[in-house]
């Protein structure tokens, strides 16, 4: 079978090819969307984003951990408890749901699904070898290449154990475990071991360095960690496995640089990732791929073969879904020349969906100092916000950065209940050049989270100015 010439094809339909192929269908371009899975989504939506963040809701209603003693009752639970399959009905539902709104959206923009694995074989055809062997090709002026990213294996841990896991295969658990080892403190590492925490696993977290999440504000980190080891989590750090101890049928044991041993049910390595290149034929045209395994793109997501462009993980960090479908849209309306320039916000939003979530814009403050600025920070606490006593949180934290002599609000940096929602409002403060007057004045809806900016800017301002903090 050969398809007509298309004006875009797009390789990988995970959160940037979706979003790619879908604005170029919006733009009237004729696309074809090869994908070698058997759903769409890609990471972002089978093994990544959309199914850990269902799973931590999921763990949060059986385990009631916002609520223990709330009510004056311990919902304190046990794992053993809960039937793996109840566990993961809720994201079998969710998955459903997103995959058939997907292939709705994708039909009404009329992009043609080419299923099986694409590899490049000119400058301008590709070739798919569908599952039965079928050679499919296809040719097209342009391409974009999403194929985004898969766990990285290091050396030394026998992945062919069901029980040693990365963050894909974690989500084809047979039954929760009775205890489970986390090897590394980054934010699949960190969302894992307090989400199993919750469930009443005991987890153990080992990390070379000093501390988990050492790209977030040092005191959102200090609360975060607390509030996990609250949970359960037992840290080891500056240690890492030197050897594994693998008696199939009977858990994974490690042994650590350190001389600690350390046995579990399951071994979760996070290890980050690494760009899915392999295969692609991309040296047969000349794409170029850094020494990590990610094309090289510039400022307009052109790869050093200009009509062939990439975006998402596959590109290299900050691997966000959320960044990745931003890539996807922007690369096509330049390649298609809607756009003067790939003109991505230079400051990302992040969000780190752990027990408490955690919500991060713009510098911290041992940033903004470091860069010479003069800073003032304002804090609230979720203990001191009406709401924050409804929910049942009180140890989260507010915390904004604000220059003094502008008043003008830089980062904010928030740990605890919805703070993946509430990053947002200070995010829009900071892009319109918003002071922390604006904050202080702001009249919010009571009892609501929200109130926790005001209460944060007033703070910052009776540093700068006690006399006329509210001015």
């Amino acid at each position: 079978m050969e398809l007509p010439r298309f004006d875009l094809v797009v390789l990988g339909a995970g959160p940037a090819g979706l979003s790619a192929a879908i604005e170029a269908g919006r733009l009237g371009r004729r696309v074809a969307l090869v994908e070698r899975q058997r759903e769409l989504g890609g990471a972002g939506l089978n093994t990544g984003t959309i199914p850990s963040k269902t799973l931590r809701e999921t763990a949060l209603h059986y385990s009631g951990a916002l609520q223990r003693g709330l009510y004056g009752v311990d919902f304190a639970l046990s794992h053993e408890r809960i039937p793996v399959e109840r566990f993961m009905v809720r994201k079998e539902q969710v998955l459903a749901s997103e995959h058939e709104l997907l292939r709705r959206e994708l039909h009404e923009h009329h992009v043609q699904i080419v299923r099986g694995t694409g590899a490049f074989v000119a400058p301008n055809a590709l070739e798919v070898r569908t599952a039965n062997g079928t050679i499919v090709p296809l040719h097209a002026d342009r391409f974009l290449i999403a194929t985004g990213s898969s766990p990285r294996h290091p050396a030394g841990f026998p992945f062919e154990d069901p029980d040693v896991v990365d963050s894909d295969t974690i989500l084809a658990l047979d039954r929760i475990p009775e205890s489970m080892t986390v090897v590394g403190g980054g934010v699949i590492g960190c969302e894992y071991a307090s989400l199993f925490a919750a469930l009443g696993v005991p987890v153990t977290l080992i990390e070379g360095k000093k501390d988990i999440l050492g790209f977030l504000d040092a005191e959102i980190t200090r609360v975060l960690r607390e509030r996990m080891r609250r949970l359960g989590v037992r840290f080891r750090f500056e240690d890492a496995v030197e050897r594994v101890v693998d008696e199939p049928g009977h858990g994974v044991g490690v042994i650590t640089r350190q001389g600690a041993t350390f046995r579990a049910g399951k071994l979760l390595v996070a290890a980050g990732r690494t760009g899915n290149v392999t295969g692609l034929g991309l040296e047969a045209i000349g794409v170029r791929v850094d020494d990590k395994q990610r094309i090289v793109v510039d400022e307009r997501f052109r790869t050093s073969v200009p009509h062939v462009l990439a975006a998402g993980d596959v590109i290299g960090p900050p691997g966000l879904a959320s960044t990745s479908m931003e890539q996807g849209r922007l690369a096509v309306q330049c390649l298609f020349g809607v756009c003067e320039r790939a003109d991505l916000a230079r400051v990302l939003p992040y969000g780190l969906y752990t027990i408490p979530e955690v919500g991060t814009y713009g510098p911290t403050e041992d940033e903004a100092r470091a860069k010479g600025l003069d800073v003032v920070v304002g804090r609230a606490w979720y203990r001191e916000n009406a709401r924050g006593q409804i929910v049942g949180d009180v140890s989260g934290l507010l915390k904004l950065v604000v220059e003094r002599p502008t008043r003008k609000l830089l980062g904010v940096h928030i740990v605890g209940e919805k703070a993946t929602e509430l990053v947002h409002l200070g995010q829009a403060v900071v892009e319109l050049g918003g002071t922390a007057d604006y904050l202080a004045r702001a009249v919010m809806n009571f009892p609501t989270l929200s109130v926790l900016y005001k209460r944060a800017a007033l703070d910052a301002l009776a540093e700068i100015d006690p006399a006329r903090a509210t001015r």
